[in-house]
């Protein structure tokens, strides 16, 4: 993983009541999702390497810059399990 990959994640880690949504979506492609479609307010990213159940489809709104609190843990969590396969 690159060095602002590396970043992203971890201030995602510790600050993620307080992470912008661009990051959200630099961090969601560093770990393989990728845009799909945009549904109303939200984006849709998906990521082959994992399942419906375990996160493959992550959906992201931007609210006035700062991405969604939930969502960002959502990601993280499939992140996770990215990293145990």
């Amino acid at each position: 993983m690159n060095k602002r990959c590396q970043k992203l994640l971890q201030k995602a880690q510790n600050s993620a009541n307080n992470f912008r949504f661009n990051d959200l979506c630099k961090l969601a492609e560093c770990f393989g999702w990728k845009f799909k479609n945009q549904e109303g307010s939200h984006l849709i990213y998906k990521n082959d390497e994992l399942d419906l159940i375990q996160g493959c489809r992550q959906n992201f709104q931007n609210k006035d810059g700062k991405a969604v609190l939930y969502q960002v843990r959502q990601l993280l969590k499939a992140i996770d399990l990215l990293d145990e396969n």
